[in-house]
């Protein structure tokens, strides 16, 4: 309990306010481990159970001696083990999707080998385990999977809809994006939904599952403004209405015009109602996002949008990306399954009920009427293929959102590995072919498919079982050591974000930006704290950092590098044109450089350097 208050009323991650940390990064999964780790260790040392095995390491003179450990009663191996374990079960879901998609196991195995030979770009957990997305994306999975299921075989009820919550409140807990993966497939199951291609209970009880997790999620996330502005809600809001309005849009008979009033409707509305809430509650953090946008497409930039897209993580997918897909075919397989499936969609499904909705049980979904399979007769079978209509409006989805933003390959990538299950569909295939295509043949194509991705899928699994090193950073480990030995456990420093997110970690001093960069009030403290990089005058960028609290600022010389390729995507660039009236001014940086290389202390007054080592990080004192 002592440790929850604790991180509800933290005043040292973002010194001068108290804030909640479990509210503003998703903490949750280190809350929930944390708490099974005492229970385990509890246990295992009352039993007096050796849980880990340690050793000491000699590094050198130049470096003192050390304790490491390894099993998974160290708390490091206790929280990466349980992420890994957490992202197994991807593999899981993808299986059970692949069968869905299919009904053949067999689609199940071949979903499950290309996600396999393409796991180095499905995921980043292997890199960096702590991340969010890598707690939270097992779960939209998982999620993915039991809304398939749902919509394949046409449930619906309460129970459905809790279960459906339960996964979903899971993964919008652990991460602040999942809300955005949730509004896309919210909008899939609105294309399903205009289409009449479920059934209006189907409908009501996917919609029902995403208010209930939103409901418990705003909560336990102590009203999370940033989930509550986001367009999540507001398409919540707007598929009620086309709902609530349903009986007198129910009325028109031809579907293109039902269809566009009723996607119009909720875009229109999404979009409308995000705009009203945010303007009305002043929140603007994810306003970032449309700027980011901006800037990809209109070129329209700012110092906050070139901290994003000159990261690869946030730029276009690469190219050399998209040809290790190719080479794996995963990319072909997936267009090929698609192609498939929109064939079948445009030529073998009965033109009249694409054209025109039902005339009679006006007032009615088409797909509730009494003789249910009846009418599915009559359009062949289409019905028996929504889930794999509503998993290619996601997957159209998700490989968008991938296109523009690297980082988020973590969706496109493992629905790319889904939608190669559709070649295992042998009714589809069937539908298209006239039942030439035996059953046992498609069943050796299939592992031909497979063996022929092996060829360069093996060589991916090999590169990934290949890399092994170990983490190692003497200079940041001195510095560390020199701030836990030569300032006061209540100093304030500022600095560079990935550098800031270890002092905290590492010494426990409180510091004014972090990298949650998704937060309106740390984007502006960033700004002020990265003037150290400006043409500002130095006074100037003394006197802000020192109305901040700031006793410390603590910077690498290599963020002060020129780039001649691309000059907008370094700090001094960035600052140019963030800040264009101060443009003919002398950098910042040059004064850093008299500083280190000249010893001309007078260059940085009223700063006082008090830390160099290697001339690699500095620490300037206020």
């Amino acid at each position: 309990m002592q440790g929850l208050y604790d991180i509800t009323h933290d005043d040292v991650t973002e010194y001068g306010h108290t804030i909640n940390t479990l509210k503003r990064f998703n903490l949750y999964p280190e809350v929930i481990f944390a708490f099974f780790y005492r229970i385990f260790k509890g246990i295992t040392d009352a039993v007096n159970i050796n849980t880990q095995t340690c050793w000491k390491i000699n590094r050198g003179s130049n470096l003192p001696p050390i304790e490491s450990c390894e099993g998974i009663g160290n708390p490091h191996y206790f929280y990466v083990d349980n992420v890994f374990a957490s992202a197994g079960t991807v593999a899981g879901s993808i299986f059970v999707m692949g069968v869905l998609m299919s009904d053949s196991i067999f689609g199940g195995f071949l979903a499950l080998a290309a996600f396999a030979f393409n796991h180095g770009e499905a995921t980043r957990v292997q890199w960096t385990p702590p991340l969010r997305e890598s707690w939270a994306f097992p779960f939209i999975i998982a999620q993915i999977a039991f809304v398939t299921y749902i919509i394949r075989n046409k449930k619906s009820g309460l129970s459905w809809a809790i279960g459906m919550a339960v996964l979903s409140i899971f993964a919008k807990l652990y991460w602040q994006f999942s809300q955005f993966a949730f509004f896309t497939q919210l909008g899939s199951i609105f294309v399903l939904h205009a289409f009449d291609f479920s059934s209006l209970s189907t409908i009501k009880t996917l919609l029902l599952g995403h208010f209930i997790s939103f409901c418990t999620s705003f909560v336990l996330l102590f009203g999370n403004e940033m989930l509550f502005t986001s367009f999540y809600f507001p398409s919540i809001c707007s598929f009620a209405l086309a709902l609530l309005i349903y009986p007198l849009l129910n009325k028109i008979t031809f579907r293109p015009v039902f269809v566009l009033i009723n996607l119009t409707l909720f875009v229109a509305g999404s979009f409308g109602l995000k705009f009203v809430i945010s303007n009305t509650l002043q929140v603007h953090d994810d306003a970032h996002i449309l700027d980011i946008l901006r800037a990809k497409f209109l070129g329209v930039h700012n110092f906050h949008t070139r901290l994003y897209t000159c990261s690869a993580e946030f730029n276009f997918i690469p190219k050399e990306t998209l040809w290790k897909l190719t080479q794996s075919l995963l990319l072909p397989s997936a267009g090929a399954a698609v192609l498939i499936f929109a064939i079948y969609f445009i030529f073998y499904s009965e033109k009249s009920s694409v054209l025109w909705r039902s005339t009679e049980n006006k007032g009615r979904h088409f797909a509730d009427v009494r003789n249910f399979e009846e009418e599915l007769s009559h359009i062949h079978n289409i019905y028996m293929m929504l889930q794999i209509f509503y998993n290619v409006v996601q997957l159209i989805c998700y490989c968008s959102i991938t296109y523009l933003i690297m980082r988020l390959k973590l969706f496109g990538t493992p629905h790319l590995c889904i939608a190669t299950a559709i070649l295992a569909n042998n009714k589809l295939l069937n539908i298209i072919l006239k039942d030439r295509l035996n059953k046992w043949a498609h069943i050796g194509l299939i592992g031909l498919l497979i063996a022929a991705m092996a060829h360069h899928g093996r060589e991916n699994i090999k590169k990934q079982y290949n890399i092994i090193g170990e983490y190692s950073n003497p200079d940041q480990e001195a510095l560390f050591d020199w701030i836990n030995k030569s300032t006061k456990p209540g100093a304030v420093f500022a600095g560079t974000m990935p550098v800031m997110a270890n002092v905290k970690l590492s010494t426990g001093r409180p510091i004014v930006n972090h990298p949650h960069y998704e937060d309106v009030g740390i984007r502006e403290r960033t700004l002020k704290v990265y003037s150290i990089f400006s043409r500002k005058p130095i006074a100037e960028v003394y006197e802000t950092l020192k109305n901040m609290g700031v006793n410390y600022v603590l910077f690498q010389t290599m963020n002060c590098a020129m780039n001649g390729n691309k000059p907008e995507c370094v700090y001094r660039g960035m600052w140019d044109e963030q800040d264009p009236s101060n443009k003919n001014l002398i950098s910042n940086c040059e004064l850093y450089h008299r500083l280190l290389f000249k010893g001309d202390q007078d260059a940085v007054k009223p700063f006082r350097l008090v830390y160099n080592r290697n001339n690699n990080y500095i620490v300037l004192k206020l």
